[in-house]
């Protein structure tokens, strides 16, 4: 799709301005808060607000609501993700002003990580507790077990396993387990819960859910099971995730329907309150995978959580099987 000479000036007229440009040059690396945008940039609320309304209306930048929140990203779709790629490959990566940015935002990660490394280190040994308080796990379990099939796998890995629950649940079906986690403390935890289920063949191993440095569709089953509301970049993790999957396996995602409990934010470190269909199924397709309509599983009361079950397969797997 190609821009007219018009549309190539009001783009240019968007994103020609130095901070604008900063905070296209900021959102090329991940989402950002209004709230981060402005730590990073050294100005007001009100002035960074106003340059992120302008690059919202050119089509530039995208803002999405989150609870309370409003985080924006770079523009998904051509033209404008084209216009700006080739805007930001000119720049030269010594650039003083940019350089200074990128730094202030590896501060932003940083104090991120602490927060949360001291939150799972403080509840590591009790999180099964603390996720039981969301929803019925019995319930969640249940639609897992359904949703991932009979099996028996070659090869599972649970993304972000925590406590060692989900290779606890699916790994006595698997002839392979791996669980990774960037928690020393939860590794611990899911190592003993593992061997005392007499799991012997599920390996834990400390790894990044952004980069897991494992061989593309190398699992049969990909488990990413409430992880993605702590991450900073959640569809770099579903990217990620995807990858692993081989060409007849399944990528199981559960997480949080959109919600507005922003108490979760403060005392457990949510950084996402939930997850739209929409927005699942148009991360999913950018890595290659369809999702049929996904499993909700409504709390008990109307304070609780929704729990949602994305379970999606390679595009071609799904072809095959409608042939």
């Amino acid at each position: 799709m190609t821009l007219s000479a018009g549309q190539i000036v009001e783009l240019l007229r968007a994103a020609g301005e130095p901070t604008r440009f900063r905070i296209l040059a900021l959102l090329a690396r991940e989402e950002l808060a209004v709230g981060e945008l402005t730590g990073v940039l050294g100005q007001s609320q009100p002035r960074v607000s106003r340059h992120l309304k302008l690059l919202v209306a050119a089509g530039l930048v995208e803002r999405f609501p989150d609870g309370a929140w409003a985080f924006y990203r770079l523009a998904g779709r051509a033209p404008e993700r084209t216009f700006i790629d080739q805007l930001l490959g000119q720049l030269s990566p010594g650039d003083p002003a940019i350089a200074r940015d990128a730094a202030a935002l590896e501060s932003v990660r940083a104090e991120r990580a602490r927060a949360a490394a001291d939150y799972f280190a403080q509840n590591a040994a009790r999180w099964d507790e603390l996720r039981s308080l969301y929803v019925a796990e019995a319930n969640v379990e249940a639609a897992i077990l359904a949703a991932a099939g009979k099996g028996p796998f070659r090869r599972v890995v649970d993304l972000g396993t925590g406590s060692g629950r989900m290779l606890r649940l699916l790994g006595a079906n698997a002839k392979a387990a791996l669980g990774l986690d960037l928690s020393q403390q939860m590794l611990n935890i899911a190592r003993q819960t593992t061997a005392g289920a007499g799991l012997e063949h599920c390996e834990l191993r400390h790894g990044d859910v952004f980069a897991t440095h494992l061989p593309s569709g190398w699992a049969d089953l990909v488990v990413v099971h409430q992880v993605l509301h702590y991450l900073n970049d959640p569809a770099a993790a579903v990217a990620e995730a995807a990858r692993l999957v081989a060409p007849d396996g399944k990528l199981l995602i559960v997480d949080f329907a959109p919600h507005r409990l922003e108490y979760l934010r403060e005392a457990h470190q949510h950084r996402r309150l939930g997850f739209s269909d929409e927005e699942m199924s148009r991360w999913l397709a950018a890595a290659g995978l369809a999702a049929p309509e996904p499993i909700s599983l409504p709390p008990a009361d109307d304070a609780g959580l929704t729990v949602k079950i994305w379970a999606a397969a390679p595009k071609a797997a799904q072809q095959r099987s409608a042939a």
